[in-house]
């Protein structure tokens, strides 16, 4: 039986930051307290993922807090910013150990303890590309790096730094991806180099002993192929045997992947149990349906190992983005489909602003009522056991009789369980009103009565199983309206499950 989890990533740097403000004392891991963890559970999530954990250093903090594009980028969050607000990327890790600012080790583990004691398991990340500029490895193993030259640093200045060791200075290269320059505040690993594979197989090892799973950072990047494209060096692949050593001690551990054209394929292959569908995302952006449609059409042995967002620390917020109306399609098709289910702090109550993971203190923003009461009903629909563990199908829209095609705009599937419960979603993605008619792909007697709830607003509609097995379900949806159309297979009085 399939098994759909929901996923909350917190940015715990700027979570304690605030409570730190309240209580005015420092705050660590001890002080997320048991109510907070039970809100957690009972909104339906299984995974925490916790942003930032890792010791960072005072290197690639001094750097973000001198680069004028970035402090730009930082004002429009924090118009009010100061140098203390700036605490260095969560990415630019100097040591994976548990910041000693949030507790250290020990701190982690009994927020852990307390997690698991509500049947909610730990996220962490892992950044396999690049590490800090003052990571240890510097110094004790300088053979782990990429290298460069005094004309590489002239020619290439973006791409390349001039680092200070105690055996004297040495040119190394930013941590970058084929398409960027690189990340300043980064100095790129080279998995050409056995021995760092090595290394970052025990470091991830290590990160095993503390949660029940990881996010890895922008995994593509040392892929052999991808990792020659950008630097020109060889190398072996990562993923399966660094996976694979992990599994033989933790077998349960799982494995997220951050990573982009289109190569989740390749990286399920290696052992990943799910890869960002960035692709549904940037669909559900254009609003473009057929597109949409198209994408959802690939086999269940796919989209169930995806991971599904509609917003993330790296993406614009979704109220944002995206207007009301289209944010609540797109919110309903992103979560309502297979695959693990990513939401963001602060994505519920409809927050505007990003924050970057340099930040450790995010802006006051009011709550928007609208998007927080969708979103309460939302979770309340992905608790049910149908959404959870059912079998998905996909469905084509028909034209009605009327020779209107506004049919093409409309997004269908149904969602069916072994307990006998049947679901169906219908979507608008359009400003216009459209109508269809839906096959059910479902086994009906046309003797049957048919009483059909629908989860959004609580409205009843009864259809005769003849009607339903001959001309398919009509839908007439307004602008960027939604169904989610839960079933009982009699016309006794249907309780809707949410009340």
């Amino acid at each position: 039986m399939p098994n759909y989890p929901a996923l909350y990533q917190v940015n715990i740097r700027v979570t304690l930051n605030s409570l730190s403000k309240q209580l005015q004392r420092p705050t660590t891991f001890d002080d997320v307290t048991n109510d907070v963890i039970d809100d957690w559970a009972a909104k339906g999530f299984e995974w925490i993922w916790l942003l930032s954990v890792w010791q960072t250093g005072g290197t690639a903090q001094a750097i973000s807090r001198a680069d004028l594009h970035w402090r730009t980028e930082f004002q429009k969050t924090l118009p009010d910013l100061v140098d203390e607000d700036i605490g260095g990327s969560g990415f630019a890790i100097q040591e994976y150990r548990v910041s000693r600012e949030l507790g250290g080790d020990k701190s982690l583990a009994s927020l852990r303890e307390r997690m698991k004691a509500r049947g909610l398991k730990l996220m962490l990340d892992f950044v396999p590309n690049h590490i800090a500029p003052d990571h240890p490895w510097l110094e004790q193993h300088p053979d782990f790096f990429i290298t460069g030259s005094e004309r590489d640093l002239a020619e290439h200045p973006e791409n390349y730094t001039r680092i200070s060791t105690d055996t004297g200075d040495r040119i190394v290269a930013m941590g970058r991806d084929p398409y960027f320059s690189g990340w300043q505040d980064t100095v790129q690993l080279n998995y050409g180099n056995l021995e760092l594979q090595q290394a970052m197989q025990g470091e991830l090892q290590r990160i095993a002993e503390c949660c029940d799973g990881v996010r890895w950072d922008m995994a593509m990047l040392v892929l052999p192929e991808i990792f020659h494209r950008t630097w020109g060096i060889q190398s072996t692949p990562f993923w399966p045997e660094a996976i694979l050593a992990v599994r033989k001690l933790y077998p349960a551990f799982l494995f997220v992947a951050e990573v982009y054209w289109d190569l989740e394929w390749e990286l399920h292959q290696q052992g990943f149990n799910y890869c960002y569908d960035k692709r549904l995302y940037d669909h559900l952006r254009g609003g473009q349906s057929s597109p949409i449609r198209q994408h959802l059409a690939a086999g269940l042995d796919f989209q169930d190992r995806l991971t599904r967002f509609l917003e993330n620390h790296d993406e614009p917020r979704a109220a944002e983005e995206f207007p009301i109306g289209k944010h609540r399609v797109a919110a309903l098709i992103t979560y309502l489909v297979p695959g693990l289910r990513l939401f963001h702090q602060g994505q519920f109550e409809g927050r505007r602003k990003r924050i970057s993971p340099h930040l450790v203190r995010g802006p006051d923003e009011v709550t928007d009522s609208a998007i927080l009461a969708f979103y309460e009903k939302l979770l309340a629909v992905l608790r049910l056991p149908i959404v959870r563990q059912g079998d998905w199908q996909l469905l084509d829209p028909e034209p009605n009789r009327d020779g209107n095609h506004s049919n093409e705009n409309i997004i269908a599937f149904r969602w069916r369980h072994s307990d006998g419960s049947f679901l169906v979603f219908a979507a608008n993605l359009s400003a216009t009103a459209s109508h269809a008619r839906i096959e059910l792909k479902w086994d009906v007697s046309k003797e049957a009565c048919i009483r059909f709830v629908d989860l959004l607003d609580g409205a009843v509609y009864e259809r005769e199983g003849k009607q339903l097995v001959e001309q398919g379900l009509y839908v007439d949806l307004p602008e960027w309206g939604a169904h989610i159309l839960i079933s009982s297979p009699t016309c006794h009085p249907y309780r809707n499950p949410l009340t």
